[in-house]
C-alpha cells in the first residue's frame, strides 16, 4: 500500500510539472514594429478587432526571436529589426520570451519546446486571420532562439518559407533530433560563427540545407579569444546581409575545405531577405572584422 502511494504521488508530480512547463510558452510576448512605427512598438493581441490595422497583409513578415539571457531590448533585436525596415517595408515581429531566457541555461533550454510551439499556435492564428502568408514568412532565431524557431515551423499547420539560424545553440542540442533542422522550412539557412569545440556556444554540424561558416566558422576577427563575441557576430553579420547583400561564400566539398579556406564551389550570398534562394551543402565566407565586414 505505502508503495502504491508513494507511486501515485510520484504520478502526480510528474503530471504536474508536463502540465507546467507545456505552459512556459504562455509567457511569451510579441511586439510589432512597420516603418510606420519603427521605434515604438505594438504589442500583439490576437484577439484585438483590429488587428489588421496592427499587421498588414500586404507586407512580407519576419519574426526575430534572442537566445539565452535575451529580452525585447537586447541589442540583437533593435539591430535586425532595423535592418529588416531598411531592407523593406515588412511586418517585423520581436518575440520576447525572457521570462525563461533570464534563467539558467538548463532551465531556459527546457522552455524551448514550450516557447516555440506557442509561437507556432500564434502563426497559425495570423494566418487564419489573413493578416499573415506562411509564403513569405522568414523566421530568424539566435543561439536558443535558433532552436524555437525550429519548434514553430514543425508546429504551423503548413510549412514556413524561411528560417535562418544565427549561430544555434550547441550545449544539450548537438545530438538531439528536434534542434533546428532543415526540414523545418521550405528553405533553412544556418549562420556559423562560433561552431563546435570545447568552449564554442554554436552547434558546429551542418543542419541546414546551406550552411555558412564564416570566417571558418569560428574565432571571429576582432573577436581574440572570445567565443561570446564571436557567437553574436551571428547576428551582426546577418543584420549587415539584409542592408548591404554583399557576404558571398563559396561551397565547399568537404570540412578540410572550410577550415583552410580552400572552398572553390559555386558564389552563393549570405543572410538577407530573399524567398527564392536556392542552395545546398556547406559554404565558406570570409568577412572584415567590423560592419559591415
Amino acid at each position: 500500500m505505502y508503495k502504491i502511494l508513494i507511486v501515485f504521488v510520484a504520478t502526480i508530480i510528474v503530471c504536474h510539472a508536463d502540465s507546467r512547463s507545456s505552459r512556459q510558452g504562455s509567457f511569451n510576448r510579441y511586439f510589432v514594429y512597420t516603418r510606420d512605427n519603427p521605434r515604438v512598438p505594438v504589442e500583439l493581441d490576437i484577439t484585438a478587432a483590429d488587428l489588421n490595422t496592427t499587421i498588414s497583409a500586404t507586407r512580407n513578415t519576419s519574426i526575430i526571436v534572442h537566445g539565452h539571457r535575451g529580452s525585447a531590448t537586447t541589442t540583437l533585436n533593435p539591430t535586425v529589426k532595423d535592418a529588416f525596415l531598411v531592407y523593406g517595408d515588412l511586418n517585423v515581429i520581436v518575440v520576447d520570451w525572457s521570462v525563461y531566457a533570464s534563467l539558467d541555461y538548463s532551465v531556459a533550454a527546457g522552455a524551448v519546446p514550450s516557447v516555440g510551439n506557442y509561437l507556432g499556435d500564434l502563426i497559425n492564428d495570423l494566418v487564419t486571420a489573413q493578416v499573415v502568408n506562411l509564403d513569405s514568412l522568414h523566421l530568424v532565431g539566435f543561439d536558443l532562439g535558433a532552436h524555437i524557431v525550429g519548434f514553430a515551423g514543425r508546429r504551423v499547420n503548413g510549412t514556413v518559407a524561411r528560417i535562418t539560424g544565427l549561430s544555434p545553440a550547441a550545449r544539450n542540442w548537438d545530438a538531439r533530433s528536434n534542434r533546428l533542422n532543415r526540414n523545418d522550412a521550405y528553405y533553412v539557412e544556418i549562420i556559423h560563427t562560433d561552431s563546435g569545440g570545447l568552449f564554442g556556444y554554436g552547434v558546429g554540424d551542418a543542419i541546414g540545407d546551406v550552411d555558412f561558416f564564416v570566417n571558418g566558422g569560428s574565432g571571429q576577427p576582432g573577436c581574440p579569444f572570445n567565443n561570446y563575441c564571436s557567437h553574436n557576430r551571428a547576428w551582426d553579420v546577418f543584420a549587415a546581409t539584409l542592408t548591404h547583400n554583399h557576404l558571398v561564400g563559396n561551397q565547399c566539398g568537404n570540412w578540410h575545405q572550410v577550415s583552410l579556406n580552400l572552398c572553390r564551389g559555386y558564389s552563393l550570398r549570405m543572410g538577407n531577405n530573399e524567398f527564392n534562394k536556392l542552395g545546398t551543402g556547406m559554404f565558406r565566407v570570409n568577412t572584415r572584422r567590423t560592419y559591415p565586414f
